[in-house]
């Protein structure tokens, strides 16, 4: 009878030389897999990004698309926004898409020493 073990158990019973070189080549792939995004452009994640929010039909996947989308180093576009906007609407997600000026306020107070010291302007001084 054949019979499937774990690929921990499997990697626990083998030999140490070769315990070293699966893991070398489980790091390399590892270092290809999460190198996939970095070419990327900015209109190919906006695009994607769009498409997934309007696909979106529960909270959940809402949340996880913004958690997901916000975790690049850029500011989404508009088009995002708009997207994930609308998907929140869609799923009665009231609380996303309303911005809610006290948690705001609470932000800035809570930043506001970090903000002066790199000289960043508030909303006020830029006009907005």
């Amino acid at each position: 009878m054949f019979r499937v073990r774990s690929l921990a158990a499997v990697a626990r019973n083998a030999p140490l030389a070769l315990r070293a070189s699966n893991n070398a080549r489980i790091v390399q792939a590892t270092r290809f897999y999460s190198a996939g995004h970095e070419e990327e452009s900015f209109e190919t994640l906006t695009e994607r990004y769009v498409k997934f929010f309007d696909g979106v039909d529960d909270i959940f996947e809402l949340q996880r698309g913004l958690n997901n989308c916000f975790a690049y180093d850029m500011v989404p576009s508009p088009t995002v926004i708009e997207s994930a906007l609308k998907a929140s609407r869609r799923v009665n997600d009231f609380a996303t898409a309303v911005e809610n000026e006290g948690q705001y306020k609470q932000y800035l107070d809570e930043l506001k020493a970090i903000k002066e010291e790199l000289g960043v302007p508030t909303r006020e001084e830029l006009g907005i």
